[in-house]
C-alpha cells in the first residue's frame, strides 16, 4: 500500500505511464511512504525477503529485507533500486529515507531509523544490517509481529542529483573542501573541525615559522598553509604538504590510521611548537579537562584519588543507547573484593563483615545520600568522576572490539543516539567529583560528528559560563573570526 507522507493513511497506488513516470522532475524533493505488510512472516524461507515495487518521484523503489539477518543476529533492513540492472551507464539517484519496523500494540514504540544515501550501479541498495535485534522482533511480547504479521514503512524523500563535477561549494556554502588521497577522509575530518575553531585555527596562524622553512618538512608551517587555502581557495585542497610532513609516504596515506592517535600525535607536536610563543597554551586551553579517580573504602574512613588531565574521552557504544548512557558506563562504580581487595594503610585489607557473607552470595546492601551511593558488604569501590570539562570535548566512540573466537577485531555497528546539545550538568550532576566547580555550566553545543558510518568521533563546543548570558558565552568560540 502506497500512501504520501506524512499522513499514515493507506491509499491504493495508481498506476503510472512509462512517460509520466520519465518526465517527472526532480529538482524538487517528492516525498511519499510505501507500508508493506509481510504475512506468514515467521514462516520466510528465504535469506532475502523484497517488496513489491513502488514509484517515488518518477523512481522504481522496493524494500529489501533479510528475516533471519544478513551475517548477523539482527533484522537487516535496505532501500533498493528495483531496476538498477536496466538503467544507463553513470546513472545516480539521491534519497534521503527512513525505514520503520512498527509496534502494532503500541505505535509509540515503533522503531525508525533515517538515513541518506547516493544510490547508483555499484551501490543500488543502502540500509542497515544491524536495524533491530531479532530476539527482540520475534519476541511475541513486543508488539512488533502481531497474527504473524510484520508491518514495515518506508519515507522516501527524491533529491536533485548533485553533479560533483560541476558544484561549486565555495559558490554554493562558501567554504571549500579537501581532496581525499586514498584512504584520507577521518584525517581530513578532524583537520576540518580544528579548522573551524577560530581559537585554534588563529594559533596555528600565530606560530612562529622561517622563510627557510619548507611546508613538506614543517608541520607547522604545512598545517598553516592548508588552513589559508581552506579560508582563500575557490577550490577542493590537497593535504599532501601536510602529510609529508608527518613523514608519511604513499602507502601510509593509502592505510587507515586511527584517528584518535592521529589527533593526539598532531596536538603533542603542535603544543611542543607553541612554546615559548605568544600561543603557549592554547591546546591545554581548548582541550584539557581534569577526572577524578577514586578508590573508597566501604568498612572504614579511607579515601584514595588521583586527579589526571584528558584530551579527549574514549566511549563504549556496545550496549548503550546514546552519549548519556555511554557517561553513565564510564563513571560506573566497580566493587574491589576477592582478589581485588584494596589495601589501606594502617587498615590492611579490607574484607567484608562475616555476617553478610554466605557461601554461594554476598548480599549488598545499598542506600542513597546526596547523589552517591554508598555500598556495605563490599571490600571497596573505585571510578571516575570530572572535576572540569574543556571549552572544546572530543568524544572517541569505541566501535571496534577484539573478537577472540575469530581472533580479530570486528566493528560494532549498533544503533546509537547523539544529541544537538549535551548537559553534562544532568541529574544534579551526576557525573561531577566534589571537587568540581558547580557554578560553571557544563552545556555543549554539537560541532562536529564523523558521519562516515558508523559515527565514531563527536565533538561538543561547551557553552561555559558562570550564570552568564549563553549566547555571549558560545560566540567566544564558535563565531567567526573577523579579523582573519
Amino acid at each position: 500500500m502506497f500512501a504520501p507522507h506524512p499522513d499514515p493513511v493507506e491509499v491504493a497506488v495508481q498506476p503510472e505511464t512509462a512517460s509520466a513516470v520519465e518526465n517527472q522532475s526532480v529538482d524538487e524533493p517528492q516525498t511519499s511512504r510505501f507500508t508493506w505488510k509481510i504475512e506468514n512472516f515467521s514462516r520466510l524461507n528465504t535469506k532475502k525477503h523484497y517488496s513489491e515495487v513502488f514509484v517515488v518521484g518518477g523512481y522504481k523503489w522496493r524494500v529489501l529485507i533479510f528475516p533471519k539477518g544478513n551475517n548477523a543476529d539482527y533484522l537487516s533492513m535496505y532501500l533498493d533500486v528495483a531496476d538498477s540492472a536496466m538503467l544507463p551507464y553513470g546513472w545516480r539517484r539521491y534519497a534521503q529515507f527512513s525505514l520503520a519496523v512498527v509496534n502494532q500494540v503500541h505505535s509509540k514504540l515503533t522503531i525508525r531509523k533515517e538515513t541518506q544515501h547516493q544510490f547508483n550501479a555499484r551501490e543500488s541498495d543502502w540500509g542497515f544490517t544491524s536495524y533491530m535485534p531479532l530476539s527482540e522482533l520475534y519476541d511475541p511480547t513486543r508488539g512488533f509481529i502481531v497474527n504473524d504479521t510484520c508491518v514495515v514503512e518506508a519515507d522516501v524523500a527524491i533529491r536533485g542529483v548533485i553533479d560533483y563535477w560541476t558544484y561549486d561549494s565555495k559558490k554554493e556554502t562558501g567554504y571549500v573542501g579537501l581532496k581525499n588521497q586514498g584512504a584520507t577522509c577521518y584525517m581530513n575530518s578532524l583537520l576540518q573541525t580544528l579548522y573551524h575553531i577560530p581559537y585554534f585555527r588563529k594559533a596555528v596562524y600565530h606560530m612562529p615559522t622561517t622563510e627557510n622553512d619548507m611546508p613538506s618538512g614543517s608541520i607547522p608551517l604545512a598545517l598553516q598553509s592548508l588552513f589559508y587555502k581552506l579560508q582563500y581557495n575557490d577550490t577542493s585542497v590537497a593535504t599532501k604538504e601536510l602529510t609529508k610532513s608527518f613523514g608519511w609516504d604513499t602507502y601510509d596515506s593509502f592505510t587507515q590510521h586511527d584517528v584518535q592517535e592521529l589527533n593526539r600525535v598532531l596536538s603533542e607536536k603542535l603544543e611542543d611548537k607553541m612554546k615559548g610563543t605568544v600561543v603557549e597554551g592554547t591546546i591545554q586551553q581548548l582541550f584539557e579537562g581534569h577526572q577524578m579517580n577514586y578508590i573508597e573504602c566501604i568498612n572504614v574512613d579511607v579515601r584514595s584519588t588521583r586527579k589526571e588531565s584528558f584530551y579527549d574521552l574514549q566511549l563504549d557504544v556496545k550496549g548503550c543507547r546514546d552519549v548519556y548512557a555511554s557517561f553513565d558506563k564510564y563513571v560506573e562504580v566497580e566493587p574491589l573484593e576477592g582478589d581485588n581487595k584494596y589495601h589501606a594503610e594502617e587498615h590492611g585489607l579490607q574484607q567484608d563483615p562475616a555476617y553478610v557473607r554466605q557461601s554461594v552470595m554476598v548480599m549488598v546492601l545499598s542506600v542513597g545520600f546526596a547523589g552517591v551511593e554508598f555500598d556495605f558488604g563490599m571490600d571497596a569501590k573505585k571510578g571516575v568522576l570530572f572535576v572540569d570539562f574543556p571549552p572544546v570535548l572530543q568524544l572517541q566512540l569505541k566501535r571496534f572490539e577484539y573478537d577472540f573466537t575469530r581472533d580479530t577485531m570486528v566493528k560494532i555497528n549498533d544503533h546509537y543516539e547523539f544529541p544537538l546539545q549535551l548537559d553534562l550538568d544532568r541529574e544534579d550532576g551526576k557525573y561531577l567529583s566534589p571537587e568540581a566547580d558547580r557554578s560553571i555550566r557544563n552545556l555543549y553545543t554539537l560541532h562536529r560528528c564523523d558521519l562516515t558510518p558508523p559515527p565514531k568521533c563527536l565533538v561538543w563546543i561547551q557553552i561555559k559560563y558562570k550564570r552568564l548570558n549563553t549566547i555571549e558565552a558560545l560566540q567566544q568560540f564558535v563565531d567567526k573570526d573577523e579579523e582573519e
